[in-house]
């Protein structure tokens, strides 16, 4: 395979990891349209916040960096939340009380949009 193909994967897999991490946060706003939607969020939530908390590396990130030296590139030594989104909220690095700042933040979003989810379909089950 050609070197440009192994960084046209690790792009995409940029793309896939900020999808997830975006679903992460808002996913829980979903269940608004589809209920259905609480199976996959709920996972995927617990797992953001349990990577914060306890500074694991998600596993797209290894293999992010392996496409990348693969196809000949540059990799870097941090995570994705690092490298990535940190950069374009705070010009700092990322500590191990900032991480858990961030899943408590992924909890608490969570938590209050599954809190007005519930609210809404109890309400509806009242007037019915």
């Amino acid at each position: 395979m050609s070197t440009s193909f192994y960084h046209l994967l690790a792009d995409f897999l940029v793309l896939l990891h900020f999808t997830f991490v975006l679903f992460v946060l808002f996913g829980g706003l979903l269940i608004l349209i589809w209920r259905w939607m609480i199976w996959l969020h709920l996972p995927a939530a617990g797992w953001g916040a349990l990577i914060e908390f306890t500074g694991w590396i998600c596993p797209l990130t290894p293999l992010e960096h392996w496409l990348r030296e693969t196809g000949g590139g540059p990799g870097y030594q941090s995570g994705f939340i690092e490298y990535y989104i940190l950069p374009l909220l705070y010009p700092a690095g990322l500590t191990g009380q900032f991480q858990v700042i961030l899943g408590l933040l992924v909890l608490l979003l969570n938590c209050g949009v599954y809190l007005l989810v519930f609210r809404r379909r109890r309400q509806s089950m009242q007037r019915a």
